[in-house]
């Protein structure tokens, strides 16, 4: 059986974020359905375990496994050849078989209890806050925390109470974790196993298929005015019941929300800004349209995934060649971002780590369009979750993550 964590009180209900499930009790070490394996349940962690010591398998415990993104992550770890599910929990379960929260994966004979576990890595998917309060826990013994909510995505402690509306519980922390976004930070993650504390916070769904979209341009100089219309299908929202989700408010409709003010606008600030950093021009304000990005995100009645259009009024004239040369460039060598010659839709990559990128100069206005196309739930969530856990602990990028996108 394994070992279990206590935690923090849970914080309150009104922190809790669009998609998360709830936060979780102190209770009794839980069963994992017979997962786990014989001595397995220590924390390990990525720097003992690349360094070979003990067994091949990563032990992999979920806090939140009973949202959509917590099912995902279910779905993927167990086709995952180096990973063993140490335990599952969730708020209010008492040793409660997983098909009562996810029946396609009733016949895995998993359980989900209301402990934490302890295992080489956690992935937490919690309200906001929540699982900040249990990173320091977490880490001491050398487990690795992946967040898949936003308590370790923005760098500056001043930003949370700005878009997320709650004083960050661990400050200390932001400077430790590093920002998953595989493409982007592939050698930080990989490092992140030597720091004192191994935090990586995931990104938002939004914010990978825009970041990706544009993270070239960026380098460039190139973004001199941006404006991203993104659509969204409605898990993104999550399973918690609200009347504004109900199938008969979300069929045949479109809806905008969070204008001006959602949250995911300063992921992609802090981003495309350092991206600037990082070009060829070495300045954020090589991009002065990422300062203040007019970002407008929809709900359109489908259930998965996001389709991101990114306006750019360029700093200075470009070509079709050019852009070309520029995406070929950062992405050819990439295992799941790929460039298309065609307007990609979500059907392309349902169910798949991919991101689809399309771009184009507009020769009469001047302007750049680029279209970044993900599954919300698995590259805008638990696939890229994956990614980050086979980069940290020194596995092949793509293991576990390399299933067809399924069509229709």
């Amino acid at each position: 059986m394994p070992a279990t964590r206590s935690r923090p009180d849970q914080a309150p209900a009104s922190t809790q974020s669009e998609g998360s499930p709830p936060a979780h009790d102190r209770r009794a070490p839980l069963s994992a359905g017979g997962t786990s394996t014989p001595g397995s349940e220590r924390g390990l962690g990525p720097k003992a375990f690349r360094a070979g010591h003990g067994r091949g398998t990563i032990t992999v415990g979920i806090v939140g496994a009973t949202g959509y993104a917590g099912g995902e992550l279910v779905r993927l770890l167990l086709q995952h050849p180096n990973v063993k599910l140490a335990a599952l929990s969730g708020r209010n379960r008492d040793n409660q078989p997983i098909a009562i929260a996810h029946p396609h994966l009733g016949t895995t004979g998993l359980v989900i209890d209301a402990a934490i576990p302890e295992a080489d890595a956690i992935f937490t998917v919690m309200p906001h806050g929540v699982a900040a309060e249990m990173a320091s826990e977490i880490t001491a013994g050398g487990s690795a925390l992946l967040d898949v909510g936003p308590d370790f995505r923005l760098h500056d402690r001043a930003d949370y109470p700005r878009w997320y509306k709650f004083d960050h519980p661990a400050p200390e922390l932001l400077s430790v974790a590093v920002y998953g976004l595989p493409e982007l930070h592939r050698d930080e993650i990989r490092a992140a196993a030597d720091r004192p504390a191994t935090i990586i916070g995931l990104p938002g769904c939004y914010p990978t298929a825009t970041i990706l979209a544009l993270a070239p341009l960026a380098r460039a100089g190139l973004v001199g005015d941006l404006v991203v219309d993104a659509k969204s299908g409605v898990s993104g929202a999550g399973r918690e019941l609200k009347s504004d989700l109900l199938f008969s408010e979300v069929n045949e409709s479109v809806r905008a929300y969070g204008a001006f003010t959602h949250r995911h606008t300063a992921e992609m600030e802090q981003e495309l800004g350092q991206q600037g950093e990082r070009g060829t021009l070495g300045s954020r304000e090589a991009n002065p349209g990422v300062a203040t990005i007019d970002f407008l995100p929809h709900l359109i009645p489908m259930t998965r995934g996001i389709l991101a259009s990114c306006h750019v009024r360029p700093t200075r004239p470009v070509t079709q060649v050019e852009l070309d040369a520029l995406y070929d460039q950062a992405y050819r060598d990439e295992p799941f971002v790929r460039v298309v010659a065609d307007p990609p839709s979500t059907k392309h990559v349902s169910g798949s780590n991919l991101c689809l990128i399309w771009v184009k100069v507009d020769e009469r206005s001047g302007r750049i369009l680029v279209l970044g196309v993900i599954d919300n739930l698995v590259k805008g969530a638990a696939g890229q979750a994956v990614q980050a856990l086979n980069l940290l602990f020194g596995l092949p990028e793509t293991t576990g993550l390399e299933q067809y996108p399924i069509v229709p």
